[in-house]
């Protein structure tokens, strides 16, 4: 029975539907499902699967916008269960993220936000046009793995640069693994800045996450 309910799970998010997964979800609460196997064996996978046909070409952004939802709305469903039976997700770790100073653009940091959460990770947040000692700070603050760095304008961008020269000046560079990302990002860019790592796309964003912390 169990593994059927896995299978729609896993369906739900590769069709997008928030209002299956939160079903789901719930169904799984009442039937004494551990909420813990609901994620890793049901969703999840439905996360891998949308990620890899992203991955070779064979799903789009919008797809994977509606599975990150969709991940979302399951996990927020099964959270309070997990909580109530002490059974807390084995985070792999935490990531601060944000878009940088005078830089607005949400979609792109919002859904690397919401494929890291999906896949594991801690993620706070933090929104758009984040001045840097907030970044820094909350980094500081929850004991972040990670600094996440998005800026959609090559006027922005510089901003990336700067977090890291602030992290240098005050020595805690060691302290933090620094992902950046965004259209006008580049190899080349990240080597310039000493950045620890970059993706084109939030599934690759997730897979650089796990091996800058040693999960891959």
């Amino acid at each position: 029975m169990s593994e059927e309910l896995f299978q729609k799970m896993s369906q739900s998010i590769v069709d997008g539907d928030a209002d299956a997964a939160v079903a789901l979800a719930k169904e799984a609460i009442t039937t004494g499902v551990p909420p813990l196997d609901a994620i890793t064996k049901g969703f999840v996978t439905g996360v891998n699967i949308v990620g890899d046909a992203f991955g070779r070409g064979e799903a789009y952004l919008p797809e994977l916008v509606m599975a990150g939802e969709a991940m979302k709305a399951a996990v927020t469903t099964l959270d309070p269960e997990l909580k109530k039976q002490g059974t807390e997700r084995r985070t792999l770790g935490k990531v601060v993220i944000a878009t940088v100073d005078g830089d607005i653009h949400e979609i792109g940091k919002s859904l690397v936000a919401t494929m890291l959460g999906a896949s594991g990770f801690e993620v706070y947040d933090l929104g758009v046009d984040v001045e840097i000692e907030k970044i820094i700070g909350t980094a500081l603050n929850v004991n972040a793995d990670i600094i996440a760095m998005s800026a959609l304008l090559t006027t922005t961008m510089v901003k990336q640069k700067e977090v890291i020269e602030e992290l240098d000046k005050e020595g805690l560079r060691g302290k933090f693994k620094v992902m950046v990302g965004g259209a006008p990002v580049t190899r080349d860019w990240v080597k310039t800045i000493g950045a620890d790592g970059f993706s084109e796309d939030a599934i690759g964003a997730v897979n650089i996450a796990k091996q800058l912390i040693g999960a891959a």
